[in-house]
């Protein structure tokens, strides 16, 4: 990975307002600058406004408006992990990639090659969706950096699924897709939330016979974060990315979403799921599916903007 310039100083945190003074009147995640500069950057929030891999319901196209919105209450230190992330890590809101809207082939083009741009600047990609189709892309710019790796996917579905009314890229298909492509490292494919109803008994199967563990939405409820340390502690000292689909989180705390299903995690549990990632070698991470058309009162925006700031404390 290319070496940085020293640099004299890092940025000073956010301010304890709702917009900072350099961009009064303009929305940005959690009030921090606007850089597109990579040399002056470590981390990289970056929108990534795309849900045509969409299956059911549209929308999460808005999702990186709502959540820059959302983020403005958010203040910078975080007292459960005790780190103030802008302290440690240069960060800066890089803006929404040019995505199509009318190309799913153009918009992957497009998602890889801006997630490659970072990359290969050494800034770390965190990116805000969009559906969950474009974790593909993503994962195809971070291999051509680093190779096969681990990941870590907190949600709802396996996203394992061969195709949906004969296409191959969707929201349900981007793990699939990354293991045909060999994007990831072998039995390093951690889910966690999984749940709800399936098409048919085999529907899983693929998962299973390319070595992914899955850990059920009921076992973490009946074991925590706690009956995680085995599984986590695979991925100590590996190149690994976290692909967060809002979906993980219960529908009573995060309605807006494409495709939800009951019986999730709660905001407190998704919290301390997170929080309980600390340590891991994350070399990229997303949050993705939030639909700000389905939502109410704002909370699934406001719980992605938190989780957020979450995810930066562990970079």
């Amino acid at each position: 990975m290319p070496r940085k310039p020293k640099r004299a100083a890092p940025f000073p945190a956010p301010v304890d307002a709702l917009v900072t003074p350099r961009f009064a009147g303009i929305s940005t995640f959690l009030r921090l600058p606007q850089i597109t500069n990579l040399a002056e950057l470590d981390v990289a929030i970056v929108g990534i406004p795309f849900d045509g891999g969409t299956s059911y319901r549209a929308g999460a196209r808005h999702g990186p408006r709502q959540v820059r919105d959302q983020s403005a209450l958010i203040r910078p230190y975080n007292p459960a992990l005790g780190v103030n992330p802008f302290i440690r890590k240069r960060t800066a809101d890089y803006g929404d990639l040019p995505v199509n809207p009318l190309s799913i082939d153009d918009s992957f083009r497009r998602i890889e090659t801006g997630i490659r741009t970072l990359l290969e600047a050494g800034v770390i990609p965190l990116s805000v969706g969009g559906d969950h189709s474009i974790l593909l892309p993503i994962l195809r710019a971070i291999h051509a950096t680093h190779g096969p790796v681990g990941l870590i996917q907190l949600d709802a579905h396996s996203d394992t699924w061969d195709q949906y009314w004969g296409m191959k890229y969707s929201h349900g298909t981007p793990v699939r897709r990354a293991i045909e492509e060999g994007l990831l490292a072998e039995g390093l494919v951690l889910q966690v939330g999984l749940r709800g109803q399936l098409y048919a008994e085999d529907d899983l199967d693929y998962a299973r016979a390319n070595g992914i563990v899955m850990v059920t939405a009921e076992e973490f409820h009946a074991k925590g974060v706690a009956g995680l340390k085995k599984q986590l502690a695979r991925f100590r000292d590996k190149s690994t990315y976290l692909s967060l689909d809002i979906d993980v989180v219960d529908p009573a705390f995060a309605p807006g979403t494409g495709t939800p299903q009951v019986g999730g995690l709660s905001s407190a549990q998704i919290l301390a799921l997170v929080r309980g990632l600390a340590g891991l070698r994350l070399v990229g991470a997303d949050v993705v599916e939030v639909s700000p058309p389905f939502d109410s009162a704002g909370i699934t925006s406001l719980l992605a903007a938190n989780l957020l700031h979450e995810i930066l404390c562990i970079l």
